[in-house]
């Protein structure tokens, strides 16, 4: 038995080293099972560059068909789990066929990367990245190793960033005038606003203001939406009356934002959204709802 076990033991160890390794920044990432990695950081426009090593089982040999090393930029949707959408695919061969007998290695560089997209991990949907070696056999099977790694692109404070201003309110009975300091916010940024009652002619209990997640995938007839209450922030606890304000202050660092993500290679979008809740004094609940849009500096990425 243990023969056979052995048998399906990789004839090989293969490593990927970054030429930058010891000193590039180093990020969380989730990976499949759950378990969270350490992977290195990089920008779009950047060379990715190290070697491989192959190094033989003692006592064994590797024939092989041919070695290569794969960039690739994968979107996968959970419900088409193990379909994976390559949307960059960039391919250096190292070795040409033959044998190894020794530990053999072999430099690698794929220069300024296109990386339009960012990593991304969702409920429904997910955009990575990763290095992907093959030593191309026959009827022993390939063998391959992966190193994931991370992108995240920055961009420049607009130029253009309106305030929000809008209305809320049931006929005769509630008017609410509420405003927001800005539309475009950065992921360590402060929301800062003010509510106005022009009207309460109900009793209402208590107010608070939610940050929402709502992640697409799909098109069409199979499209996906998945919403996502990231932050809960009350605003006020008790009965407003007329002509009162209350001031909004919320900061966006504690939670667990992304940049937002418009329809990313036709697979996915994401998008932020301010929601303002009112309870009164009979458990009804009242809606207004705001789109957001968040992204991400170099200054404040964590």
């Amino acid at each position: 038995m243990n023969y056979i076990l052995g048998a399906f033991k990789p004839a090989c160890n293969i490593s990927i080293t970054l030429n930058d390794g010891k000193t590039r920044k180093q990020v969380p990432l989730k990976k499949e099972n759950g378990q969270t990695a350490m992977v290195p950081l990089f920008q779009s426009q950047e060379t990715i560059a190290g070697k491989i090593s192959v190094e033989p089982l003692q006592g064994k040999k590797v024939d092989h068909n041919g070695i290569k090393i794969e960039l690739l930029g994968q979107i996968e949707i959970y419900f088409d789990r193990g379909n994976f959408y390559d949307f960059t695919s960039l391919v250096r061969e190292l070795d040409v066929p033959g044998e190894i007998y020794e530990r053999k290695t072999f430099p690698f560089e794929f220069s300024t990367v296109e990386m339009p997209y960012e990593t991304y991990n969702g409920v429904n949907v997910r955009l990575r990245y990763v290095l992907k070696v093959t030593i191309s056999r026959g009827y022993a099977g390939s063998i391959t190793q992966y190193q994931d790694f991370v992108i995240r692109n920055y961009t420049p404070p607009p130029s253009i960033n309106n305030s929000i201003k809008m209305e809320v309110g049931i006929e005769d009975c509630l008017h609410i005038e509420f405003e927001y300091n800005k539309s475009k916010y950065h992921l360590k940024d402060v929301i800062i606003g003010k509510i106005y009652f022009l009207l309460v002619r109900i009793k209402l209990k208590n107010m608070d203001l939610e940050i929402r997640r709502r992640e697409s995938t799909g098109s069409g007839a199979n499209t996906h939406v998945e919403t996502e209450t990231l932050a809960k922030f009350e605003l006020m606890d008790g009965a407003p009356v007329r002509g009162e304000s209350i001031p909004i202050r919320l900061f966006l660092s504690p939670y667990d934002l992304t940049p937002t993500h418009h329809n990313i290679n036709n697979k996915f979008s994401v998008k932020y959204y301010l929601n303002l809740v009112l309870v009164d004094e009979e458990d009804r609940r009242y809606f207004k709802q705001q789109e957001i849009t968040i992204y991400r500096t170099a200054e404040t990425s964590s």
